[in-house]
C-alpha cells in the first residue's frame, strides 16, 4: 500500500509541474538517440560513404556510411537544383552519442564527379536547439519533438550546410563549411576510383539545361 501512495504521490507532482508548466516536455516519450538526416539538392545526387561524430563529451563514434542524397525530381522544367529544398533525406540515429562537438562526412558528388570530406564544428547554439527541441513542446502543437535532430546538407562543390530542428520541427541554420577534396577519390582509392553509381539521365538532362548551379547553396 506505501509503494502504492508513493507512486500516487509521484504521479500528482509530475502532473503539477506540468501544470504550472504545460511547454515542459521533460517527461514526454523520447528516442533514446538523436539523428543525423543527409541531404542533397535535387538532381544533385550523391553517396555518403561516412559520418564520424565527436560528442561533447569526447566520443567518437563511427556512424558508417549515410547512402544515397539528393533525387531525381521534379522534373518540372524549373531550376529547382538552386538552394535547399526538402525533398528527400537518409536518416541515421547516431548510437551512443551525447549531443555533437563537431561532425565528419565523407562524401562522393556523383554529378561531377568528385569526393569531398569536411569536419563541421557545432556550436553551443546549434546544440541548444536539439537539446530545446526535445526538453520544450512546440506552442502550436504541445508535443516534443521524439527525437533530436541535425541535417546535413552535402553539395557539389564541396558546400557543407547544417540544420538542427527546433521544437516545432522547423530546420534552424547552425553551422556551414566548405569541405576539402578527398585525394584517395571515391572510397577512398580501394574501388579502383568508381563511384558509387553512373549519374542519372534525369540529372543529366538537368545539368545539359541548367548547369550546376555552384554558389546557390
Amino acid at each position: 500500500m506505501k509503494s502504492v501512495l508513493m507512486g500516487l504521490l509521484a504521479l500528482l507532482l509530475i502532473s503539477g509541474c506540468q501544470a504550472l508548466d504545460p511547454l515542459s516536455g521533460e517527461h514526454d516519450a523520447h528516442a533514446q538517440w538523436w539523428s543525423i538526416d543527409f541531404h542533397g539538392p535535387d538532381y544533385m545526387k550523391g553517396w555518403v560513404e561516412n559520418s564520424t561524430v565527436e560528442d561533447v563529451d569526447g566520443r567518437i563514434i563511427d556512424n558508417r556510411g549515410g547512402g544515397v542524397i539528393g533525387s531525381d525530381t521534379p522534373e518540372d522544367g524549373t531550376e529547382s537544383a538552386r538552394g535547399w529544398r526538402w525533398v528527400s533525406s537518409n536518416v541515421m540515429p547516431v548510437v551512443g552519442a551525447s549531443l555533437p562537438k563537431r561532425v565528419f562526412v565523407r562524401w562522393q558528388s556523383i554529378v561531377e564527379p568528385q569526393t569531398y570530406k569536411a569536419w563541421v564544428d557545432i556550436p553551443e547554439e546549434g546544440r541548444e536547439v536539439m537539446r530545446t527541441s526535445t526538453s520544450r513542446r512546440c506552442p502550436e502543437t504541445r508535443l516534443s519533438r521524439y527525437g533530436a535532430s541535425m541535417i546535413l546538407g552535402l553539395a557539389p562543390g564541396g558546400t557543407v550546410q547544417v540544420w538542427a530542428r527546433d521544437r516545432c520541427g522547423k530546420a534552424v541554420k547552425i553551422a556551414r563549411a566548405q569541405a576539402e577534396i578527398e585525394p584517395l577519390g571515391p572510397s577512398q582509392g580501394k574501388n579502383e576510383g568508381r563511384y558509387a553509381y553512373k549519374i542519372s539521365e534525369k540529372s543529366r538532362r538537368y545539368i545539359e539545361r541548367f548547369g550546376i548551379p555552384y554558389g546557390s547553396w
